[in-house]
C-alpha cells in the first residue's frame, strides 16, 4: 500500500543528533512496538491519519526545507516508510531516520542517515534491542543511548566496548529529560573519557517540553 498512517508533519529545529540546531521537517508516523518508561511521544502510539506518499511529499515540499527526519513512534513498523524515504532521497532531500532499534534497518535506503537507539535497562525495553543492526551501521549513521541513571551509563559503556560501536559511527549519549542531571552525565563522560557525543533535547529548552509540533 502506497500510504502511511501519519501522526504529524511539522517544521522545527532539529533537537538531537549531529544535525542538532538545523531547521528540519519531521514526519512522525503512528504506532510503536515499544513502551519505554520515559517515552515523551505516547500520543503517537495511536493518533494519526492515513496519507498517500504523494500527499506526504507535497506537505513536506511546502516547507521549503531540504532536511527531513522520519520518526515515530516506530517508523519501520510501516513498510511503506521504506519507499517514502527512498523517494525523499531521490528528490534531493537530506533524509534521517529515527528508529527505536528493535527492528532491522537492513532494508533502509543506504542514502538515509540512520539514528538507531540502543535501549538501556532504565527504559524497560533493553531486552528488545535488535543487535543485528550493528553490522549494518555505516560511518554516516549514529547510535543513541538515552540514559536514566549511572547504571544505564555503565551498561552503555559496556555495550560500546563489546560491540566496538565508536569505531563504526558516532555514538550519542542523552540524559532522560527531567530525570538525569546533564551536569552529572557530562562529569561521567569526562571522567571515563567515553568516546561519545553528549546531547540534550534542544527543542525542550526552546519550547515547553510537552509542546507538540515543534
Amino acid at each position: 500500500m502506497n500510504s502511511l498512517v501519519v501522526n504529524e508533519i511539522f517544521h522545527s529545529i532539529q533537537g538531537e543528533s549531529s544535525q542538532a540546531g538545523f531547521p528540519c521537517v519531521f514526519i512522525r508516523l503512528t504506532a510503536c512496538n515499544l513502551r519505554c518508561t520515559w517515552c515523551d511521544t505516547e500520543y503517537a502510539f495511536t493518533e494519526g491519519e492515513r496519507m498517500s506518499v504523494p500527499e506526504i511529499l507535497e506537505r513536506v515540499g511546502a516547507f521549503g526545507c531540504r532536511r527531513v527526519e522520519v520518526t515515530g513512534g516506530e517508523p519501520l513498523l510501516q513498510e511503506a516508510a521504506l519507499g517514502l524515504m527512498s523517494e525523499l532521497c531521490d528528490r534531493g532531500y537530506d533524509v534521517m531516520l529515527e528508529t527505536g532499534g528493535a527492528l532491522s534497518i537492513a532494508a533502509v535506503d543506504g542514502r538515509v542517515r540512520r539514528i538507531v537507539d540502543i535501549k538501556c535497562p532504565g527504559s524497560g525495553m533493553s531486552d528488545r534491542n535488535f543487535w543485528g543492526n550493528i553490522r549494518e551501521l555505516k560511518p554516516t549513521d549514529e547510535v543513541k543511548f538515552v540514559l536514566r541513571d549511572r547504571a544505564d551509563f555503565e551498561w552503555a559503556m559496556e555495550a560500546i566496548r563489546e560491540h566496538g560501536l565508536s569505531d563504526r559511527c558516532p555514538v550519542l549519549f542523552s540524559p532522560v529529560f527531567g530525570e538525569l542531571d546533564p551536569a552529572a552525565l557530562a562529569a561521567w563522560i569526562l571522567e571515563s573519557r567515553a568516546p561519545v557525543r553528549m546531547q540534550l533535547q534542544l527543542h525542550k529548552f526552546i519550547w515547553e517540553p510537552s509542546t507538540r509540533g515543534v
